[in-house]
């Protein structure tokens, strides 16, 4: 077996128009097309034989940031994104549509090795798909980058890919199809237009795919973090809110506006601050329409389609409505503003503006409990307002997320596939508390990163003994302490403090919480102060973060009296966002609490416990399942193609850690398995039992190893795990396993093949006989042999298949004996179809200019439906009388009867609604076609019972008596076990004992192209060598046969029937059987096995075919030659040979030894030995005798 390294070409395989791209320590590839078919190929795909990029950055000559800066330019520059860092991708934002995405690609990546395809995310995601199937583990696929880096179009790719290469039913396609829609579902209501990304998620997502152990995707769930509420009601320059504000205003219909009261978004405050209204290449009315129909996807009704509808411009309405103060005390400027939105959400007009400008405190005294109501300022109105918009979104966003998992819920436990899209790290001119949980959460995800990829293989090396030069890099851990840590304090937890202690006015909270973390972390390497905030050094980069409004969006709590209004409204659905079981302040609804939270009863939960418990509840998750990265970088700022960011592209490269983990992989290994694993996958190529033995598992992995000729150098075993170093190398396992398992279904295949077809020849032959029990005798080996249909081979005459209409499926062809009026006997080919009954025999043209040349004819073609019944004796004789409606009979001498009528039986009773009359009686009448005034139409057979071996004919004027020997009983009935005759067996002995000879090599030589020849029982008689039965008149007599060179595959033969008992009017051209007379050899010697004569070849003439005769006297036949043995070629080992077949050969009488064989000249040629005569049947044709030694020609040297 060959063995491929990375250094040298692989040739691809599999699915069509794969490369095989390859890299050298010189940077070069070598593109190897491995499709035969030589499918076209995309530009990116067709490279030269010198590259100015590599498809895998370990095999860069230099590891520094620079060089893989540089290489992901030279990349993008030629619109290639996609690069490998061994299994991890990274992806550079190409910021315009590429058309690598098609069904092409999910054909070519299908199945295929990563070093057979240039680098795509089909790849990982096909990686992904086949290691769940393989190894029934969970896995997951984190996508990591920057906002703006591409990392929400990475996902829905892989959703595609997924969704497309895996089968399933109708209902499996009703899941793919929920999962698909979630996308532009979960954009419109999660996705905004930031300055750095059109479509930026403002949520974070992780979405499960639950898979059968077929691969068939049943169910699914999707978790989601940290929803960017005060989008809602705050932008800055240059940013839209959510996708689904500006949707409603393009996409809603006359009558829709009218009723929800939308308009242009510029009439609404909340989407009039950043004056930014359309995106570039986005339509927001076609996608409010595909919103629209994601919804009927999940199953949401059209009313309910409305009342969220209703919400979302409620929410437009409310921030109309704006406030003045008056003596430290908030109004309304416009009531007027009040009327839509109260009317969108089910409230009165007057509730509405009262929660607005008052708010309601609950205070205990001992025992007593009163409700007081606080006029607020117009700041605290204004900020009720947004928090009343905020837990409206909020709610709305969480009915939808639980409405796609309801859509996709499943209660079996099945494996899962994960795809983590969450937003990316963010640093903005100002930045507030969500640009802090953004960038706690991605800082986890690279602690994640670190940890699997870095610190934990290494620590994996060392434990298991692999040898290893430790690698150095940065761990993350201490910035996620600081910020998440409990003992001591980290700002998450000062900041709770903060806000449990904070009074009802948020007046100086912010600034407590200043002071506060200077106390506790101020003396922190990677904490910094300034006046208005603080400083942290992220993984990627130090970012300032303003404190105003800290400590007020950490608590993120909507007052007890706004969710009472809410609960109070006339719209049973908003009823439903704001019931009790909807508040419980869990993972369901966050941002809504229960009054219990507000009555002293425990610390509320604030926005940083929700987000530090989602993010180690995420990380949990995501280390119980194989992890996959794709690593997206942003080129520029300023979204346009082919621009390129040198100075940002490379901070990226660094803060990703590319270059540490491209030192890892280079001295790693690339797949590693615990020991019973990897037996348990790959004990099938080791020959010894050792490989399923647990006993000695180094032993048994090395035997493995060694099977396939692995080399030592690309393989270490440690305490408890196998490494094996080049991805190349677990391809070529993969494929030594899959040729393996391939060679064991096919032996599984054939024995069911065999199994199937013996039943099945075993019911075709018990409902052939059940038409003959009781009521004719059988021939010997006729009860249990197989049907075949065609025995003349029709797929390779096709002469003879024009006869016949092309549509029609051929059920029966054999060559048979037609009698005449005058009861001569004619070679015809009789085909049974659907449609009729084809009688095809010989005719010469006698004009025109191919007068005298001999062609097939059509003569008689009988409708199946005019087919009225079927005559045959009580005896074992072969003639079967066919009666047609409004015509003369046909008699016909058929050796396959039983199948011929068991076939017209079933089509008459398949098409005509049917069955074929039998009639069985030993006197026939039958009329024939007049050809004459006064010629008697009526013929007679009358069968009797015969002493020979074979049926006798005596025709007397108008009457043929038959004179049959005896058969089995009628009651004879398959046994369903095929009889093997001593030809058979003696020719598979023969077979047996030349294959253990060990043969001499010969020069390898081109074998003859040949067509394939029917099987021997298929074959015609020789016409020139027909015998007439006794009592039959003779054939008449014209000219001789002329003498031919050629033997084609048009006319296939057929071997003759013995000769009968010599009788007064039989006069045959040789003595008959059973005289003896040894044969000669080509030398003209005696011997024990027939020959002919030993004459040299003669010169091949135009028109002779490859079958060539040795015996000079071919053209020249004697009456006087020694008679050979009359036999028929073997039919196949399947079907027992007709019972008057004899056998290949007798044996001998004990104690007589055959002549010694004389030395023969070793032929030059293949040569093959006539088994039974034939005489020419056509001038393309050659006869030959029994016993002629005949040369194999090649097509080309006829």
């Amino acid at each position: 077996m060959r063995f491929f390294k990375k250094d040298s070409p692989t040739p691809g395989h599999g699915k069509g128009g794969r490369h095989g791209n390859n890299n050298n320590n010189n940077n070069n590839d070598v593109g190897v097309i491995a499709d035969h078919h030589r499918k076209a190929m995309y530009h990116w795909q067709s490279e030269g034989s010198k590259k100015s990029s590599v498809d895998d950055m370990v095999l860069l000559t230099k590891i520094t940031e620079d060089a893989i800066t540089d290489n992901l330019k030279r990349r993008l520059m030629e619109d290639k994104i996609y690069t490998y860092i061994g299994p991890v991708l990274v992806a550079v934002n190409p910021f315009k549509q590429l058309p690598y995405f098609g069904d092409k690609e999910l054909e070519m990546y299908q199945g295929a090795a990563t070093y057979e395809v240039p680098p795509h995310i089909y790849a990982v995601a096909d990686t992904m798909y086949r290691n769940m199937l393989i190894d029934s583990d969970n896995q997951c696929v984190i996508i990591s980058g920057e906002s703006g880096a591409g990392k929400t179009v990475s996902a829905k790719y892989i959703m595609n890919y997924i969704t497309k290469v895996s089968q399933g039913s109708s209902k499996v396609q009703h899941i793919k199809d929920i999962i698909l829609e979630s996308n532009p579902l979960l954009e419109a209501f999660g996705n905004a237009k930031t300055t750095r990304n059109n479509n930026s998620s403002r949520f974070g997502k992780y979405i499960e795919i639950q898979f059968s152990r077929g691969g068939e995707p049943l169910g699914g769930k999707i978790s989601n973090f940290l929803l960017e509420k005060s989008r809602v009601h705050s932008l800055n320059d240059g940013e839209r809110s959510f996708h689904i504000f500006y949707q409603l205003c393009a996409g809603a219909d006359s009558n829709m506006g009218e009723q929800l009261g939308i308009t242009t978004p510029d009439y609404f405050q909340y989407l009039a601050q950043s004056d930014v209204y359309k995106v570039d290449n986005m339509n927001d009315a076609h996608e409010f329409q595909e919103t629209l129909n994601a919804m009927n996807v999940m199953g949401i009704t059209e009313d309910t389609q409305l009342d969220i509808l209703r919400i979302v411009a409620a929410i437009l309405h409310m921030g109309n409505i704006t406030f003045a103060e008056q003596g430290n005390a908030a109004y309304i400027v416009s009531p007027d503003y009040l009327a839509f939105p109260a009317y969108l959400l089910g409230v009165s007009a007057e509730a509405l503006g009262q929660k607005l400008v008052s708010r309601v405190f609950d205070s205990k005294w001992g025992s007593k409990s009163e409700r007081v109501d606080v006029t607020l300022n117009m700041e605290q109105a204004q900020f009720t307002r947004d928090a009343w918009t905020k837990g409206l979104y909020a709610q709305l966003f969480d009915y939808i997320v639980e409405t796609i998992n309801k859509a996709m819920m499943t209660d079996a436990n099945l494996i899962n596939l994960g795809i983590l899209d969450i937003y990316g790290f963010e640093i903005f001119g100002k930045n507030g508390f969500e640009q802090f949980c953004i960038n706690y959460v991605n800082e986890k995800l690279q602690q994640i990163f670190i940890d699997l990829t870095l610190k934990s293989e290494q620590e994996e090396y060392n434990a298991e003994g692999i040898q290893w030069k430790p690698i150095k890099y940065f761990d993350n851990k201490i910035v996620c302490e600081l910020i998440e840590s409990k003992r001591p304090p980290g700002i998450m937890s000062i900041l709770d403090d903060t806000c449990a202690t904070m009074s009802a006015k948020s007046e100086g909270a912010d600034e407590d919480f200043h002071r506060k973390m200077e106390s506790q972390v101020g003396t922190h390497h990677h904490y910094q102060k300034f006046n208005q905030g603080f400083m942290i050094k992220h993984y990627a980069g130090n970012v300032s973060y303003h404190i105003d409004g800290f400590c007020e969006k950490n608590r993120d709590v909507l007052f007890p009296d706004i969710i009472e209004v809410m609960q109070s409204s006339t719209n049973p659905f908003i009823c439903s966002l704001f019931s009790d079981g909807a508040q419980g302040g869990g993972k369901g609804r966050p941002g809504v609490g229960t009054k219990a939270r507000y009555e002293g009863k425990g610390r509320p939960t604030t926005a940083g416990m929700k987000i530090r418990t989602q993010a180690n509840e995420l990380v949990t998750t995501l280390t119980k399942c194989v992890p996959h990265y794709i690593r997206c970088i942003k080129p520029n700022e300023t979204k346009k193609p082919h621009d390129w960011d040198n100075q940002m592209a490379k901070h990226q490269v660094e803060y990703l850690g590319l270059k540490e983990n491209i030192k890892v992989k280079r001295a790693g290994f690339a797949y590693r398995r615990p020991f019973h694993k990897f037996l348990q996958r790959y004990a099938i190529l080791s020959p010894q039992k050792l490989a399923n033995s647990p006993s000695n598992p180094t032993q048994a992995i090395d035997s493995i190893m060694a099977t396939i000729n692995m080399d030592r150098d690309q393989y270490q075993i440690g305490y408890s795990k196998v490494f094996i170093k080049d991805p190349e190398s677990l391809y070529m396992i993969e494929e030594c396993r899959e040729r393996k398992l391939d060679y064991y279904i096919r032996v599984i295949q054939n024995a069911f093949r065999k199994f199937f077809c013996k039943q099945k020849s075993n019911k075709v032959a018990m409902e052939a006989s059940q038409l003959f029990l009781n009521r004719k005798e059988r021939r010997e080996n006729s009860l249990n042999r197989n049907f075949h249909g065609d025995y003349i081979g029709m797929d390779f005459r096709p002469a003879l298949s024009a006869l016949i209409p092309r549509r029609e499926k051929v059920l029966f062809a054999l060559t048979v004996d037609k009698l005449d009026r005058q009861f001569r006997k004619s070679k015809r080919d009789l085909i049974l179809t659907k449609g009729g009954l084809y009688l095809i025999g010989l005719v010469k043209i006698k004009k025109g200019p191919e007068k005298g040349k001999i062609v097939q004819a059509l003569k008689r073609k009988i409708d199946l439906e005019n087919v009225t019944q079927a005559t045959l004796s009580t005896l074992r004789d072969n003639l079967v009388v066919i009666h047609v409606r409004n015509d003369y009979e046909m008699v016909l001498e058929v050796e396959f009867k039983a199948e011929l009528i068991m076939l017209l039986n079933r089509e008459l009773k398949k098409h005509h609604k049917r069955e074929l009359p039998l009639n069985f009686t030993n006197n026939i009448t039958y009329s024939v076609k007049k050809m004459r005034w006064g010629m008697n139409s009526q013929k007679k057979l009358v069968f009797t019972t015969g002493t020979g071996k074979e049926p006798e004919f005596v025709s007397s004027g108008n009457t043929l008596t038959i004179k049959v020997p005896p058969g089995l009983p009628n009651t004879s009935w398959p046994t369903g076990k095929r009889v093997i005759t001593p030809d058979i067996r003696m020719l598979g002995a023969t077979l047996n004992a030349s294959s253990n000879k060990k043969l001499p090599v010969h020069k390898k030589r081109t074998p003859p192209n040949h067509h394939p020849s029917p099987p021997a029982s298929h074959h015609s008689p020789p016409a020139g060598n027909q015998r007439a039965a006794p009592g039959f008149p003779p054939r008449p007599i014209g000219q001789p046969p002329r003498p031919s060179l050629g033997l084609t595959s048009h006319f296939p033969l057929r071997p003759t029937m013995p000769p009968p008992s010599p009788s007064p009017s039989f006069n045959p051209s040789r003595p008959p059987m059973g005289t003896e007379s040894p044969p000669t050899t080509r030398n003209g010697s005696a011997s024990g096995g027939g020959g002919g004569g030993g004459g040299s070849g003669r010169p091949m003439m135009p028109g002779q075919n490859r079958f060539v005769a040795r015996n000079p006297s071919f053209n020249n036949p004697s009456p006087i030659r020694p008679p050979m043995h009359q036999i028929r070629p073997p039919p196949p080992p399947s079907d027992p040979p007709p019972e008057d077949q004899p056998t290949v050969g007798t044996r001998p009488p004990f104690g007589v030894r055959p002549p010694v064989p004389l030395n023969k000249p070793k032929p030059k040629k293949p040569q093959v030995r006539a088994l039974f005569d034939y005489n020419a049947r056509d001038s393309d044709e050659m006869s030959f005798s029994a016993g002629d030694v005949l040369d194999l020609e090649e097509e080309g040297e006829c």
